[in-house]
């Protein structure tokens, strides 16, 4: 019971609590007069590029890219990249990385489309070798069974051929039998059947 008053109790701080974080934007005021006590005509950035032509302990003669010349307190005057510029460059180099990415993925595309398009035809082809290979197995096995049956049967004959054969022998022999014996009686008895 206490420690689920504790926890509503403790519970909306816990919701009130954000993450901050200092900016390092910083603006320094470029001025006419060599001790900064007049004020400022322009407005530098952090990470602006300048020149220094002279200094002393606390303040710079400065010079910026569009030839403009005025002072400012030389404590914030870095001669490192500040982290502002370094992550801007970052980005920028991580855009481009970004960009040719998506051009060579562009790029390979159509060669994998046709990679894919080949592996389906090899798969095809693999499974007709198998069907006609067992195909081939199976044709092999009935032609040594045919070869088998013929070495055993080779000089024998099949019954029934050699039945019928020899009842149609017969039969035509019985048949020329009766013609030949009607022909030469009647060639005996001058044409007349005499039975």
């Amino acid at each position: 019971m206490r420690f689920a008053l504790l926890l509503f109790v403790v519970l909306p701080y816990g919701a009130m609590a954000e993450t901050a974080y200092i900016t390092d934007n910083l603006r320094l005021g470029l001025h006419q007069a060599a001790d900064t006590s007049d004020r400022a005509f322009r407005t530098l950035d952090s990470g602006q590029e300048l020149e220094i032509i002279s200094r002393d302990r606390n303040y710079a003669n400065v010079r910026l890219p569009d030839g403009i010349q005025g002072y400012v307190k030389a404590a914030y005057l870095v001669f490192e990249k500040p982290a502002k510029l370094i992550v801007a460059e970052t980005q920028s180099a991580n855009e481009k990385l970004q960009q040719e990415l998506e051009s060579t993925k562009s790029a390979f595309a159509a060669p994998a489309a046709t990679i894919d398009s080949l592996e389906h035809l090899v798969a095809q082809s693999n499974a007709a070798l198998e069907d006609s290979t067992a195909r081939v197995a199976e044709l092999t096995a009935d032609n040594k069974d045919y070869q088998d049956r013929y070495g055993q049967y080779k000089y024998s004959l099949p019954f029934k051929w050699v039945g019928g054969a020899m009842f149609v022998c017969m039969l035509g022999g019985f048949l020329f039998g009766l013609w030949w014996i009607d022909y030469r009686s009647r060639k005996l008895h001058g044409g007349i059947r005499i039975y």
